[in-house]
């Protein structure tokens, strides 16, 4: 009962939010999650919330720009660029 209860109090705190402020919120959480659970100490759980805050907050920026996407080149780097036109 009180896992349903927490989840709905976080759900509730996130739906009043920008979509980057969202993506930022599950990013850093979804983040804190994996990173705990492979290194298995609170400092990779900090640095896996980190990297999945700015993560998350990049992602959700592109949400907020119609006709944005969200793109990685051949060397990992990520940039926003005009989505393809026609469906491709």
């Amino acid at each position: 009962m009180k896992k349903a209860l927490m989840l709905m109090l976080a759900g509730a705190a996130l739906a009043s939010c920008s979509p980057t402020e969202r993506g930022a919120g599950i990013g850093a959480a979804s983040g804190a999650i994996i990173g705990g659970a492979v290194t298995g100490n609170v400092r990779g759980a900090a640095v896996g919330a980190a990297v999945g805050g700015v993560s998350g907050a990049l992602i959700g920026s592109v949400q907020e720009q119609p006709g944005q996407c969200y793109y990685r080149d051949r060397y990992g780097r990520r940039y926003i660029d005009d989505c393809p036109r026609g469906g491709y």
